[in-house]
């Protein structure tokens, strides 16, 4: 089998068509735009695994605070009303979701220093929590940069946090306050992150085996399809030489409207001719 590593060619002979679609599709991914949203979702803790309930060991005053907090839709007045918050009641019940929240308003603004920094000081305190881990490890290895001075440390974090947020999930009970549709759904949305996150945590490494094993558990029965997962499945399964199964991941990419689009459609033409010619040692 031949495989093209993202940086160079390996060692070995290849056929030169199946050289050439390899490292037009390779040299395709190492430019694949920064994503900040998950899919279609507008914001990423919209439908928190920890329910609507308001801590009942805060104080009126706290959970006063607090749905002021959630209720600011401007980002600067968001900031302000968090930080003025865990400045007053830093031991508070609710810091930890305050934290959450600071962590999604900067991440909405691609601060990425200060929404980590917020990821960080909310697991402090909750380390199971599956909203903060699902939504940091899939940001990592969405905009990551391999010229980051911690691009490996950023991958590790990125893994660890995705790893995580699956086994939180597989034995967690159900949240006060969420019916049993409203938990299954929640749950299967964060799952469907932590294995893109893992997928591109892998492809980032050039595993692309274990890459194309997460992205299909991210794509296969989900409602809202990324078009980042499928694109670099199909890149994945382009260099396992699996061509038929990248013409189906990238013709499914090119159904998805975004910057992408039209290579997945040029990609899903040379999978399937490449299919047609590959012979398998």
């Amino acid at each position: 089998m031949c495989v093209l590593s993202a940086a160079k060619l390996l060692g070995g002979a290849c056929i030169a068509l199946e050289a050439f679609l390899l490292f037009a599709s390779i040299s395709a991914a190492q430019q694949i735009p920064s994503q900040t949203e998950m899919g279609l979702s507008t914001s990423t803790l919209a439908d928190p695994l920890h329910g609507n309930d308001v801590d009942s060991q805060a104080d009126r005053e706290q959970s006063g605070a607090y749905e002021n907090f959630l209720k600011q839709k401007d980002p600067a007045k968001k900031i302000q009303l968090g930080n003025s918050f865990l400045e007053k009641y830093p031991k508070s019940p609710l810091a930890e979701r305050v934290d959450a929240g600071m962590m999604d308003v900067y991440r909405a603004q691609q601060d990425w220093k200060n929404s980590y920094a917020f990821a960080d000081r909310a697991l402090a305190i909750a380390p199971d929590d599956v909203d903060v881990l699902a939504t940091i490890g899939w940001t990592i290895p969405h905009v990551y940069s391999p010229n980051d001075p911690d691009a490996d440390q950023e991958l590790a974090k990125a893994e660890t946090f995705a790893k995580h947020a699956l086994d939180v999930m597989a034995k967690m009970p159900k949240p006060p306050g969420m019916s049993d549709a409203q938990f299954e759904a929640a749950k299967a949305k964060r799952t469907f992150q932590a294995h893109s996150a893992l997928g591109l945590v892998y492809f980032r490494r050039e595993d692309f085996d274990r890459s194309a094993n997460e992205l299909a558990l991210a794509t296969k029965g989900n409602p809202v399809q990324d078009q980042t997962d499928l694109f670099v499945l199909g890149v994945d399964l382009q260099n396992l030489n699996r061509f038929p199964e990248a013409a189906e991941a990238f013709g499914g990419c090119a159904q998805l409207a975004g910057p992408l689009q039209g290579q997945c459609k040029d990609n899903a033409v040379s999978s399937t001719a490449a299919a047609k010619q590959y012979k398998p040692k």
